[in-house]
């Protein structure tokens, strides 16, 4: 079974919204904690969101904070990425994460991977 498996990126104009979805599998799951990344071309992977599994507790980077909302549905396993207001400089490949650490947005504290979906905002 694939850890985790994200979807749902796509091409918007700014201001528009997107909603990410990062399904894992059973035994990814019962990790700690789940996050979203994004990394733009010749720029480091930088942290994004990240929920506490056990007690829905989230954390945001600067830059998203009142746009984004990470949030999860345990019966299906998935963690997603409510994007709101988009614009231009959060066009790059987002990734979802799991991880044992809780409250980091540094992927140095996260385990799984998944492949990555694109986000593009137009101008």
């Amino acid at each position: 079974q694939v850890p985790l498996v994200d979807s749902g990126g796509g091409s918007v104009e700014a201001g528009g919204s997107l909603r990410l979805s990062c399904a894992a599998s059973e035994s990814t799951y019962q990790t700690i904690s789940m996050a979203w990344f994004r990394q733009a071309p010749g720029k480091e992977r930088e942290g994004v969101a990240t929920i506490w599994l056990r007690t829905g507790n989230t954390y945001y980077a600067g830059s998203v904070k009142g746009r984004f909302t990470i949030s999860q549905d345990n019966a299906k396993k998935t963690v997603y990425l409510q994007m709101n207001s988009l614009k231009p400089e959060d066009t790059a490949k987002y990734y979802c994460a799991a991880g044992t650490v809780v409250a980091s947005l540094h992927p140095y504290h996260y385990n799984y991977w998944g492949q990555g979906t694109q986000v593009t905002v137009s101008s």
